[in-house]
C-alpha cells in the first residue's frame, strides 16, 4: 500500500497543507504573512498573544537556553500546564536545537526524576503553579508575562547543568530528534518515543489537510499538551494553519467556563476524549449557549472509543458533525480520521481513513486480512516513529520493517475505512472464547442512563476469566444492573454478557482522560 505524499494532501475544494519542517519553523509563515495575528489568547484575562510577540518570545528563550550553556542535541524537560509558559518552552527548545520532553506536572517527584535521569536531560524548564518535587538543581522556573497593552516578556532563571549523559537515551538521539513523548506507564515501564522534526512536519500536515484548518479557525485547549492528542491536535495544528488556541485559566481544562472559553474566541472547533464529550453533553441543558453563540464547523473526538450513540447525541445538541479519529504517540498522533462532510461519508463505528500513512490489518500469521476479518492494525508512513529510546526488546516487538505493530484490533471495510474493535492485551478469554471489553463497552454505553462503562477480567477457577463491569449512571435516571444485564442479554452473545455487573459513582481516568484500565482492574476485578 503506498504511503501518500505532502501533494496528495491537498483536499478536492484546494486546500493546501502548510509548508512546515518541523517544530522550529512552524510561526515562520505566518510571522512573515500574518504578525499582527492571534496565536494565543491565555489566563483568566484572555490576554491576546500574536505570532510575531509569541516568535519573539519563543526566540528570546532560545537565546536564554544557548546562554546558560546547552548544546544542540541536549534533552531538556519541559512541565507546564497548558499555559503560555509551555507554548514559548517548547517552541524556544525547538528553535534552539533541544530535544524537547513534556511531562505530567502532576508526576510525583520519584516518577519525575526516573523520567528525568531515563532522557539524560541536563535541566527541567518548569511553568509557574508546576510543584518543584524531585527536579533538584536542574528546574530552572520559565515565566511569560503578558499586559492588556500587548506587551509580552519571558523570563528564566538559569540554575546548575546536569552534567552531559552520553548514556541511555541521549545516546540514541538523531540529528532530526525534536520531541520525546512518554507513554502512559509506571515510572519503571514508561516507553519513551522520540519523534523528528520530520515526523511533527508530517503529522502537522495530515492534521490541517483533513480538517482544512487555517486563520480563520480558532480553538480552545481540552486536553494536555505533554500528550500527542492536545500537543499536536489542539497546538501544533493550530499554529502551523494560522489559526488561534486559547489557553484556559490556570491551563487545565473546566467544564463550567468551556462555553464562555469558546465564545470568547469564537472557537470553530475543538477535540477531546469520549469523556469530556459526556461531561460536556451531560451538563449541555443548562451550559451550551446555542449555535448561534457557539458556530461550531466540526468536534472531534480521539484516545478512546467513542459510542455511536454519544456521537449521534452531541451532533444533535451541538449542531456539528462529530469527527471520530485514531492516532497514539508512535505515529505522532493521528493516523486516521473521518473526513469533514463534504468529503466523504460518515459511518457508524468508523474512526475513517488513513491520514498521511499507510495502514493494513493483519493476522496471527502476518498475513495481511481481507475486508471485514480482524486483525491486528499495523501502520507505516513519515509519522510513525523508528522505536523506543533505551527499549531494543520492547522495539524489536513493535516495529516491523518500518511498520508499527500497535496492539489494536481492527477490520477495514471495502472503502478503507476502520473499524477499530477492541486492543489485544485487554482480550477476556473466557475458556476458548476471546471478548473484547471496548465492544461490550460500547453496548452498555448504548442503554439509556449510562454515562460510561468500564469491562475487565475476572479470574474464574473453571474458564480461567469470566466478564466483570462496572458502569456509572445518570443521577437523575433509576437504574439498576438488572435491568442494564437484561438489555445486554440481546445484543450479546451469552459469553459476553457479564456474569458481575456494580453501578458505581465514579470510574478512573489517566491524565490524558481515558479509561485507566490498571486502576480499574485494582478497583473491581476481585
Amino acid at each position: 500500500m503506498a504511503v501518500p505524499t505532502a501533494a496528495s494532501l491537498r483536499e478536492p475544494g484546494g486546500y493546501r497543507a502548510p509548508a512546515v519542517t518541523g517544530l522550529a519553523d512552524l510561526l515562520d509563515r505566518q510571522v512573515r504573512s500574518r504578525p499582527r495575528a492571534r496565536a494565543l489568547v491565555v489566563t483568566g484575562d484572555r490576554l491576546e498573544l500574536s505570532y510575531r510577540a509569541l516568535a519573539a518570545l519563543a526566540d528570546d528563550v532560545a537565546g536564554r537556553l544557548v546562554g546558560a550553556g546547552l548544546r544542540r542535541g541536549d534533552a531538556v524537560g519541559l512541565r507546564c500546564a497548558n499555559t503560555a509558559e509551555f507554548v514559548v518552552g517548547l517552541l524556544g527548545a525547538a528553535r534552539a536545537g533541544l530535544v524537547v520532553a513534556p511531562l505530567d506536572p502532576a508526576l510525583p517527584g520519584s516518577q519525575l526524576s526516573d523520567r528525568l535521569d531515563a532522557l539524560g536531560a541536563r535541566a527541567l524548564l518548569v511553568g509557574p503553579g508546576a510543584p518543584p518535587a524531585g527536579a533538584g538543581a536542574s528546574a530552572w522556573p520559565l515565566r511569560v508575562d503578558l499586559s492588556r497593552a500587548g506587551t509580552a516578556t519571558a523570563s528564566l532563571d538559569a540554575g546548575t547543568l546536569v552534567a552531559p549523559q552520553l548514556r541511555g537515551a541521549a545516546s540514541e538521539f538523531g540529528d532530526r530528534d525534536a520531541l520525546v513523548l512518554l507513554t502512559a506507564g509506571t515510572s519503571d515501564r514508561a516507553r519513551m518515543v522520540p519523534l523528528t522534526h520530520d515526523n511533527i512536519a508530517a503529522s502537522v500536515r495530515g492534521i490541517c489537510a483533513t480538517y482544512e484548518l487555517g486563520p480563520g479557525d480558532a480553538t480552545v485547549a481540552v486536553m494536555p499538551f505533554f500528550h500527542s492528542h492536545g500537543l499536536f491536535a489542539t497546538l501544533l495544528a493550530s499554529l502551523a494553519g494560522g489559526g488561534c488556541v486559547l489557553l484556559p485559566a490556570d491551563g487545565r481544562f473546566t467544564a463550567h467556563t468551556f462555553w464562555d472559553d469558546v465564545r470568547a474566541v469564537a472557537a470553530t472547533w475543538f477535540t477531546a476524549v469520549p469523556a469530556v464529550h459526556e461531561i460536556l453533553l451531560d451538563r449541555s441543558e443548562r451550559d451550551y449557549p446555542g449555535p448561534q453563540a457557539a458556530p461550531l464547523k466540526f468536534v472531534r473526538s480521539s484516545s478512546a472509543p467513542l459510542n455511536t450513540a454519544t456521537q449521534r447525541a452531541l451532533e444533535r445538541t451541538f449542531g456539528a458533525p462529530l469527527l471520530s479519529a485514531y492516532g497514539m504517540t508512535e505515529t505522532s498522533h493521528q493516523a486516521t480520521s473521518e473526513p469533514l462532510p463534504q468529503h466523504g461519508l460518515l459511518k457508524n463505528a468508523s474512526v475513517g481513513r488513513p491520514t498521511g500513512l499507510a495502514l493494513r490489518v493483519v493476522d496471527e500469521q502476518g498475513h495481511t486480512c481481507p475486508p471485514g476479518v480482524e486483525g491486528e492494525v499495523w501502520v507505516h508512513g513519515p509519522t510513525v516513529a523508528r522505536g523506543y529510546l533505551a527499549g531494543p526488546a520492547e522495539t524489536a516487538r513493535s516495529f516491523t520493517d518500518g511498520w508499527f505493530r500497535t496492539g489494536d484490533l481492527g477490520a477495514l471495510d471495502e472503502d478503507g475505512h476502520l473499524c477499530l474493535t477492541g486492543r489485544i492485551k485487554n482480550l477476556i478469554h473466557r475458556g476458548g472464547e476471546k471478548i473484547s471489553p471496548e465492544y461490550v463497552e460500547d453496548i452498555l454505553a448504548g442503554y439509556p442512563g449510562v454515562v460510561e462503562a468500564a469491562v475487565f477480567a475476572l479470574p474464574d477457577a473453571t474458564y480461567g476469566q469470566r466478564v466483570g463491569a462496572a458502569v456509572v449512571v445518570r443521577t437523575d435516571e433509576p437504574v439498576g444492573s438488572a435491568e442494564i444485564l437484561r438489555y445486554c442479554q440481546g445484543r450479546l452473545a451469552a459469553f459476553e454478557v457479564p456474569d458481575r455487573l456494580e453501578v458505581v459513582a465514579a470510574l478512573p481516568h489517566t491524565a490524558k482522560g481515558g479509561l485507566d484500565r490498571q486502576a480499574v482492574d485494582a478497583l473491581f476485578a476481585r
